[in-house]
């Protein structure tokens, strides 16, 4: 699976209609299409797609054609999605009607091709699922906790200090089974 970590644009143009395409971490979806909204008043529509993992790491999908023919432009986008294997991530396509219909075939071609541009031109990274995990240890421990996760590659998520020292720590389940064998006496998981 792939994903991407910012937003990439691309405008496609078919018979003086313009296609513009965002893709974007599923993270940013939400605030990115009400910026669009507002910076593109008359713009006709806002198809979007996007697919993400909920917390039970199952694949969750939404399409809307906003107001083009049924099916001719939301599923299509989506489905270029799903043949990239594309996950945690979205697309809006901002169409302004250049005045000459596209009948279906057209527009389900346009928003393909705008989908597959924009997807073309983003670099898009390998999709791991990362597992979080708490470790307590002593405060004097703290500087070879640090290093440790910073030679496994760990994320360090939160941390805080009470009467013991606590990270919340989140990376790959191989390597966090790695990093926890390496401190597995001077950490403890809570």
């Amino acid at each position: 699976m792939k994903f991407v970590n910012q937003i990439y644009t691309q405008t496609l143009e078919v018979k003086q209609s313009k296609f513009i395409a965002y893709l974007m971490p599923y993270s940013e979806f939400t605030s990115t299409l009400e910026q669009l909204k507002n910076a593109n008043p008359k713009a006709r529509h806002f198809v979007v797609a996007y697919r993400y993992l909920n917390e039970f790491n199952q694949i969750v999908e939404h399409s809307s054609d906003d107001g083009e023919p049924k099916g001719t432009s939301g599923k299509p986008s989506l489905f270029v999605l799903q043949g990239l294997e594309m996950i945690n991530t979205a697309v809006i396509i901002v169409r302004y009607f250049g005045g000459t219909k596209l009948g279906t075939g057209g527009l389900v071609r346009a928003y393909s091709d705008s989908v597959n541009l924009v997807l073309h031109s983003a670099s898009l990274l390998d999709y791991t699922h990362e597992i979080i995990k708490s470790i307590s240890f002593e405060y004097s421990n703290i500087r070879m906790i640090e290093y440790e996760c910073l030679a496994c590659g760990i994320q360090i998520v939160e941390k805080s200090f009470e009467a013991e020292s606590v990270f919340k720590i989140k990376s790959s389940e191989s390597v966090m089974k790695l990093f926890l064998e390496k401190v597995d006496r001077i950490a403890k998981i809570i």
